[in-house]
């Protein structure tokens, strides 16, 4: 497969996971929070208030605003996030548009769980979060505070949940001020916001979440080899002594994702069954091969540059 077939089909692959991803949210916006009249966070809470007050279509109201923070996100963002965004938010407003009258025909105004507003509240949660999170974990978005948290993401640590949460906690508090709305669904309003901010940061961080090996053994070096040849994991070799023993040991010290941790296991075990492994979660792994530090330097002053040049001269 050449270089070019390779991106065409992972393109491919990616707007068929956001497309997945954007029908979920739709489908658990329409069939289990609309209904139950509850406002949640996004462009698509804001939407459901327009909708509520004046009547006009949540999937139009969010639509347009999409593309002012569209306007507004480019430069900081990039092309390629705004023209995925661009498609995104398009076909969430469309399937938006599409399931809402499809549920209403089949189903009626009523929600697809009758009498039990939590249960369906949960469930459209769980549904946005799992939505959401598949479209960023392949490079799109659903539109939205998801171009907010990518701006913030994009220069801080801040997690994308996180950010969704601050933002989104305003749209829903907005909703106290819509005629006939109570403070049960306002509740139920901040149970989808936790649900799906959590879900979403699961889904998300599922791929950058790592381990740290410690790994004792004679065949030390074959194990260092074959983990840097058959899982493209680099090896740190610290020099030890085992007090027992009183001998010096070689041990191994390897960094890799949650998700590759069960290949490192099997390639220790085939190299040595008696080898002695810890295993530790670590909160972060920054550096080549892992994520990049995102934080913000203080610009230097020209009374910073002249106490460096002055340093520079005394020594």
């Amino acid at each position: 497969m050449s270089s070019f077939e390779k991106q065409l089909w992972l393109s491919t692959k990616d707007y068929v996971f956001i497309i997945l991803g954007i029908a979920l949210y739709a489908f658990g916006f329409t069939a289990f929070i609309y209904p139950n009249h509850v406002v949640i966070g996004g462009l698509t809470g804001i939407g459901t208030i327009v909708d509520y007050t004046t009547g006009i279509p949540v999937a139009i109201t969010q639509y347009v605003l999409n593309l002012v923070l569209l306007a507004v996100a480019y430069k900081v963002v990039g092309k390629t996030f705004v023209i995925r965004t661009i498609f995104g938010a398009t076909a969430i407003s469309l399937l938006i548009g599409v399931f809402q009258p499809i549920k209403m025909s089949l189903f009626g105004a009523a929600p697809l769980l009758h009498g039990d507003p939590f249960i369906s509240v949960v469930l459209g949660g769980l549904c946005c979060g799992v939505g959401i999170g598949m479209a960023f974990t392949h490079n799109g978005s659903t539109g939205g505070t998801d171009i907010v948290a990518a701006m913030v993401s994009k220069h801080t640590n801040v997690s994308v949940g996180r950010t969704m949460l601050y933002t989104d906690f305003v749209i829903i508090s907005s909703s106290i001020f819509i005629e006939g709305s109570s403070i049960e669904t306002i509740t139920y309003g901040f149970v989808v916001l936790f649900l799906a901010s959590w879900t979403a940061d699961q889904i998300i961080n599922t791929n950058r979440q790592a381990v740290q090996f410690t790994i004792f053994s004679p065949y030390w070096e074959e194990i260092a080899t074959a983990i840097n040849n058959e899982a493209n994991r680099g090896c740190t070799v610290i020099e030890g002594t085992g007090w027992y023993s009183k001998q010096s040991v070689k041990v191994l010290l390897v960094m890799c994702r949650k998700i590759e941790s069960v290949t490192i296991f099997r390639i220790i075990k085939s190299i040595d069954k008696d080898a002695f492994i810890t295993q530790a979660n670590v909160n972060g792994v920054y550096g080549k091969g892992f994520d990049e530090l995102k934080m913000k330097m203080k610009p230097k002053t020209r009374q910073d540059n002249a106490d460096d040049s002055e340093t520079v001269k005394r020594g």
